[in-house]
């Protein structure tokens, strides 16, 4: 492994990982916050219970994120040097409001926590509102930069240096709305889906209480309801690819050919050299209709762009089908849950229903990570669209292969503590086997 492969190596790990815990640390304060609107509302005690047995995951995610989220800060000097020196005059202004939200969520999240002897029933419920506030803009603070590095704006070259900066400029470029909407929806997609999971096996443990019904409801009704709201998103920031990163929409789409009328090329394997994809399904003129609103339009394909330019189509079309399909695992598994809730009139204790939750349940995740692998993928060989390669803004300096395992096992065993306490976090509530068996999610 060379020093370029170890560096894209190590911040895509960091990224991975990362995203796990933004992720959730974006969706669960809004599972707070409705948890404790429903107790506000009803006056019924088991919704605040529910919410409170939330706080150590939220809090200790909340700090792992932290964590994560610095170390990639470092990363970005230390590894990409060339890049800082040129995005930093532009990014900044991203990151800094980053800071100010993070403060912000960090407030309430310790007031909320702490507060439950001091506060009301309305203060605490109200904390909660700044709390998934702020947890979201500190997401679209930060995908502001990413999207500048995939539609770079507000500067102008002069004799090879970024000059006549203009930040806001730079921070509302091109791919921000449609990338920051698509991923806030996919985070509350991913936590819903990923808590209802838990409480699902609960369920088929054999821990049936009324707690447990009522917070698989409320987690899969969350991801239920903002699965239809990631796909219209994803439909928008796919036109946006057609107009802004053509190149990357040909990749995710393994399109070789410039055409008019372009099929919509569903898995299969792209073979670059031969221009083909082998063993996959074509629906004729679909992806020119769902680009440009027009099944005759022509669709630019990776022909149209100078060789050595493009991303790989293998790598970014198999996380665009991973992506896709994972949307439909979901969507299968919620139909079927709220169907059976409709017809029973009551939380389903049907196997088959509870398994195919279970099974639901990392797919939002995965469809999250997915999109972030064609988002990366499919700028490359660019670590800046169009003004700055990945493997010139590398550092000169050595040995990253083993900062890479060093930062892989500390990831590695974050994941592990992450997931234990996610499973049997403590929290107040009544005591005894009743409490016991309410969250492992």
């Amino acid at each position: 492994m060379d020093d370029l492969l170890a560096a894209r190596a190590l911040m895509g790990v960091s990224l991975a990982f990362h995203i796990v815990y933004a992720t959730i640390g974006i969706g669960l304060p809004l599972l707070l916050m409705l948890a404790e609107g429903l107790a506000l509302k009803t006056g019924d005690d088991e919704w605040h219970e529910i919410a409170r047995r939330w706080i150590r995951p939220a809090a200790v995610l909340f700090a792992i994120g932290a964590v994560s989220g610095t170390i990639l800060s470092f990363e970005l000097g230390l590894l990409w040097p060339k890049f800082m020196v040129f995005a930093g005059p532009m990014i900044g202004l991203a990151f800094s409001m980053e800071g100010f939200a993070f403060f912000t969520e960090a407030i309430f999240l310790a007031l909320y926590s702490y507060g439950e002897r001091r506060l009301s029933r309305r203060a605490q419920f109200l904390c909660t509102i700044p709390l998934v506030v702020a947890s979201a803009i500190s997401a679209v603070f930060v995908i502001s930069a990413n999207g500048w590095m995939n539609t770079p704006s507000g500067f102008r070259m002069v004799n090879g240096v970024a000059s006549d900066i203009r930040p806001l400029v730079a921070f509302a470029n091109q791919a921000w709305p449609h990338q920051a909407v698509h991923g806030t929806f996919a985070a509350y997609v991913a936590t819903g889906f990923a808590m209802a999971g838990f409480y699902a096996a609960d369920l088929l443990r054999g821990r049936k209480t009324r707690q447990v019904k009522r917070a698989l409801t409320l987690s899969l009704a969350v991801g239920t309801l903002a699965l239809p709201l990631m796909l219209m998103s994803g439909d928008w920031a796919a036109k946006a690819l057609a107009e802004h990163q053509k190149a990357k929409l040909a990749a995710a789409e393994a399109h070789f050919k410039t055409m008019a009328a372009a099929p919509l090329v569903i898995g299969g394997w792209p073979d670059p050299e031969t221009g083909t994809v082998r063993y996959a399904i074509k629906i004729p003129k679909l992806l020119s209709l769902l680009a440009n609103g027009d099944a005759n339009s022509v669709v630019q394909g990776l022909d149209a762009f100078p060789q050595g330019s493009t991303p790989d189509p293998r790598i970014v079309h198999s996380f665009f089908d991973l992506m896709v399909g994972s949307f439909f695992v979901m969507a299968a598994a919620s139909g079927w849950f709220w169907w059976l809730r409709w017809r029973e009139k009551e939380v389903t204790l049907k196997r088959g229903a509870l398994i195919l939750v279970l099974i639901a349940a990392p797919f939002g995740m995965i469809a999250l990570e997915s999109g972030w692998m064609v988002t990366e993928f499919g700028r490359q060989p660019w670590i800046i669209q169009g003004y700055l390669r990945t493997s010139d803004a590398v550092t000169p300096n050595g040995g990253l292969l083993l900062i890479f395992a060093t930062f892989l096992l500390v990831y590695l065993s974050l994941s592990v503590g992450m997931l234990r306490l996610l499973q049997r976090p403590q929290g107040r509530g009544d005591e005894g086997e009743e409490g016991e068996e309410v969250l492992h999610g």
